[in-house]
């Protein structure tokens, strides 16, 4: 089943387009990648987007408004990944869709939400969307995050040691091989938000972590970021910018007079840092890492050394562009939906039992369920794709100096 997954993360700054080739072999879940396509929101888009995301309030008029344009964006490139892909031939598309509120008190995930109409995409592309895929599992009582953790315990299984992926957006989460699996704190989310508020909302990002490479981190402002309790709680956790965000620098003292440079390289480290003392603690031998952070040169030099003689790799080189995993990773959950399989694991998420995810809206030609699968995958082999030499932490970094950021998604 040739299946394009859509995906835009908590940097807000663009859609993603992977289209694989997926099939079942037993209790082997084989995927071909064929290739992906992204493209920016338009900037009124964005715009309209940045200002309503958390802490701002947003009203229902504005939530429509964003609702429609999003969804409109994702069919957008849905088609474009289905013309450009898979030579018109794909047959589902799966769609993460756009989160802008994940409701989170008391250690628990009471709701969350995920804009981007599906009927837009449906409707542009005649074929079934699977979306929503989050609210299932918070339902069963799960985080609803990170939904990513199926795909890695499959795809990870049988490698030598205990290796974790990584993914550093604008949240970084983790998953162990035991199912551990959660939010390790901000990924790109306070950088982001640092570079907007001293640029004055000119910038979005520090571009290859130029500011950042300038500056000293100020050990007063770490402690106080450090000192956050978020990162003493419990996995499963899962977090977002309803915490991560320039009021909470603010209050921070981030803009009490710092230099810039100086106060993005204090966040390039607490990244830095909380991402490795999460990996430390689940006692990982190796670290597989992907999303747009693994592109910023900076927070990969300061994370190489913190890991110390952990090495750190690029999903690249297991046969998953680093930027395309997660779009890869919905495809697959939108699969396993099609075919009545659950894409959760309840060790990941906190759930009180696997769920079959999402919602679907039919096609042009309705939707027509694939047969029930006999059994549920127990592991995920990606075709064509090949491993490189073996990565290293410096490796990495090198590979990140050598090979920058693709247009638009900058640091994130």
């Amino acid at each position: 089943m040739r299946v394009i997954g859509l995906m835009s993360g908590t940097s807000y700054d663009a859609v993603d387009a992977a289209a694989g080739d997926l099939r079942l072999d037993g209790d082997t879940l084989a995927l071909r990648p064929l290739g992906m396509v992204s493209a920016p929101y338009e900037e009124p888009l964005r715009a309209a987007l940045a200002k309503a995301m958390p802490p701002a309030e947003c009203g229902f008029g504005a939530v429509c408004r964003l609702d429609t344009g999003i969804g409109r964006a994702f069919a957008a490139a849905a088609v474009r990944a289905d013309r450009e892909l898979c030579a018109e031939r794909a047959e589902l598309v799966a769609s993460h869709g756009q989160t802008v509120y994940h409701w989170v008190a008391d250690g628990r995930v009471h709701g969350t939400l995920q804009l981007g109409q599906p009927a837009w995409i449906a409707e542009a592309t005649g074929l079934p969307v699977v979306a929503d895929f989050r609210a299932r599992d918070v339902a069963a009582g799960g985080q609803g995050a990170p939904l990513v953790s199926l795909f890695d315990l499959l795809w990870l299984r049988g490698r030598t040691g205990r290796p974790v992926a990584l993914n550093i957006g604008g949240i970084a989460n983790l998953t162990a091989p035991d199912g551990t699996a959660f939010d390790t704190g901000p990924g790109c989310a306070l950088l982001d938000a640092a570079v907007r508020e001293f640029s004055g909302g000119r910038l979005a990002y520090d571009a290859d972590g130029a500011l950042a490479a300038r500056g000293r981190p100020d050990p007063r402002l770490l402690d106080r970021l450090l000192a956050e309790p978020y990162y003493a709680l419990p996995a499963p956790r899962t977090t977002g910018k309803e915490l991560f965000h320039s009021g909470y620098l603010r209050a921070a003292g981030a803009f009490d007079g710092a230099a810039p440079a100086d106060v993005l390289a204090t966040l390039a480290l607490v990244t830095a840092r909380t991402v490795a003392d999460a990996v430390r603690s689940v006692g990982a031998t190796e670290v597989v890492a992907s999303g747009g952070g693994v592109r910023n040169p900076v927070l990969v030099r300061l994370l190489r050394e913190l890991l110390g003689g952990i090495p750190l790799r690029s999903s690249d080189e297991l046969g998953l562009p680093a930027a395309a995993k997660e779009a890869y990773a919905f495809a697959v959950l939108g699969f396993l939906t099609a075919h009545g399989l659950a894409g959760t694991d309840p060790r990941s998420t906190g759930a009180r039992r696997p769920s079959v995810l999402g919602s679907v809206t039919p096609g042009r030609d309705g939707f027509r369920m694939p047969a029930p699968a006999r059994c549920a995958p127990v592991r995920l082999v990606v075709e064509g794709g090949q491993e490189g030499r073996t990565g290293t932490a410096g490796e990495i970094g090198r590979w990140a100096e050598e090979n920058g950021r693709r247009a638009g998604k900058i640091g994130r």
